[in-house]
């Protein structure tokens, strides 16, 4: 439970949202609790002869109670499960700035699907604690704290008596919680392994199809959806458990209203209306109950799924600007570059041994240098380490003279350019692409005309307003480069 805290900031953002929705928790309950005396009223003025006038009274004040009470419960719903929503967007929206600030050696360690699961499936079963399952939660001890009472007044002994199976609540609680909750981490940690499977297939689908390995990617497809289910079916039998205990319980509670509750209606203790009137305030505990065990199911889920994200946010991002930096010499265009005795390896290959060993080169503004080596001598490493995606583990990488740890993220990144040998397109226009941010200041037109782009213009069915497909699929190759 200690991993919700990290919700409460979320929650007090719309403390207001939630008041509101837990007030009219406390107005539905509250008129629906009152139906029942009505109820009683109507079925003793019955047995007394009373005119049916006075029945008819408390029929309407038991309608009335139940349509105010229905209306107060619709806007609870309303109220709370829109906070959830609002909720769940802060939260995934802080997710995603989080991961946009972690470096590439976390993900490095961490596959595409199992970071995206963590944004939608887990944001999802944290949404669902915030809403319905803390709805139910509190619904449940609000009603237990009016009807218990009311139960009380009509016959001490017999309330006593029909809530004493409810005392096994807790037990089934815990003990089946414990076991919901482990399950439902594994499920959605393997939800993460499956997702990125998928995405790696259809991320390389013509690779697959190229070498005919739709059946051997199909099953390995399979079996990890097998494994899925039946991660899913051992918490559905733990799940499955929960409603019948507590129907069992709440059922021999009414086993004992009717047996001990008919001799005293029998033996004039207790009227005829009030028996009733018990039995549906017995009714009114039980279906809450059945809910409190849905929501403690959710709340397990969330539970869950909060230690995941909370895990996301754990992560400190390797690569951080400098609390005081250094700013750059003038320069009308070109920039020195030194690498100053660097050593270096990936963190996620620590064991592979070093991918730069003590390396230094300066090159003066103005000039070029070509870097030529066999595959994994650490040429990309370089250009890695020139845009510091990673740190150095020994020496300095500078730009005229100033230390790159020494200079923050828009004034490092506004003096180093990078074609990577990789092309990457976003599913957006063809401007957005080219773009990616800047603004539309004529540099559109001077980079179409330098990359040899523009000759390419003619073909694209709506120009610069193509809209691309998924990385780029509906152009060439020379095209995306």
């Amino acid at each position: 439970m200690k991993e919700l805290r990290t919700l409460l900031p979320y929650l007090r953002r719309y403390r207001g949202t939630y008041l509101l929705g837990l007030l009219l928790v406390l107005l539905s309950n509250l008129f629906t609790t009152v139906g029942p005396r009505f109820l009683e009223q109507a079925i003793d003025r019955l047995g007394t002869g009373r005119p049916i006038a006075a029945v008819l009274v408390s029929a309407g004040l038991m309608v009335a109670a139940a349509v105010i009470g229905g209306i107060a419960r619709f806007g609870m719903r309303q109220t709370l499960n829109s906070g959830s929503r609002r909720v769940e967007t802060d939260l995934r929206n802080d997710l995603f700035a989080h991961l946009e600030r972690l470096t590439p050696a976390y993900y490095d360690r961490n596959p595409t699907g199992d970071v995206m699961a963590r944004t939608t499936n887990d944001t999802t079963a944290v949404r669902m604690v915030a809403g319905p399952a803390l709805m139910y939660m509190v619904d449940t001890a609000v009603r237990a704290a009016l009807v218990m009472p009311a139960m009380v007044a009509i016959s001490p002994s017999l309330a006593l008596l029909a809530l004493l199976p409810l005392t096994g609540l807790p037990v089934v609680m815990i003990v089946l919680g414990r076991l919901i909750h482990s399950r439902s981490l594994a499920i959605q940690a393997h939800f993460g392994t499956l997702t990125s499977h998928v995405h790696e297939h259809l991320s390389g689908v013509r690779i697959v199809r190229a070498y005919r390995q739709e059946r051997a990617e199909a099953a390995h497809f399979g079996r990890l959806n097998d494994e899925y289910l039946e991660k899913n079916l051992a918490l559905a039998r733990a799940q499955g458990a929960f409603h019948p205990l507590l129907q069992l319980l709440g059922g021999l509670g009414t086993v004992v209203v009717l047996a001990l509750g008919g001799r005293l209606v029998v033996a004039g203790t207790v009227s005829t209306g009030a028996f009733i009137a018990f039995g549906v305030y017995l009714a009114m505990l039980v279906w809450p109950m059945i809910a409190l065990g849905w929501a403690i199911n959710l709340l397990q889920r969330g539970t869950a799924a909060m230690q995941r994200i909370n895990a996301v946010f754990a992560e400190v991002p390797a690569i951080r600007p400098p609390e005081r930096p250094v700013a750059l010499p003038p320069a009308e265009r070109a920039r020195a570059v030194t690498f100053d005795h660097v050593w270096f390896r990936y963190p996620a290959a620590a064991d592979r041994g070093w991918a730069l060993e003590g390396v230094s080169f300066h090159v003066p503004a103005g000039r070029t240098l070509a870097i030529v080596g066999a595959t994994g001598a650490g040429k990309s490493t370089i250009v890695e380490l020139l845009g510091r995606a990673y740190d150095p583990d020994r020496g300095r990488v500078l730009v005229d003279g100033v230390d790159l740890r020494d200079l923050d993220f828009p004034a490092l990144r506004g003096a180093v350019g990078v074609v990577p040998q990789e092309t990457f397109l976003f599913s957006d226009t063809l401007r957005g692409n080219v773009l990616l941010g800047a603004p539309d200041d004529g540099r559109l037109e001077h980079a179409a005309e330098v990359s040899q782009l523009a000759a390419a213009l003619p073909d694209l069915p709506n120009g610069w307003d193509t809209l691309l497909g998924e990385r780029g699929i509906n152009l060439s190759g020379g095209q995306k480069q």
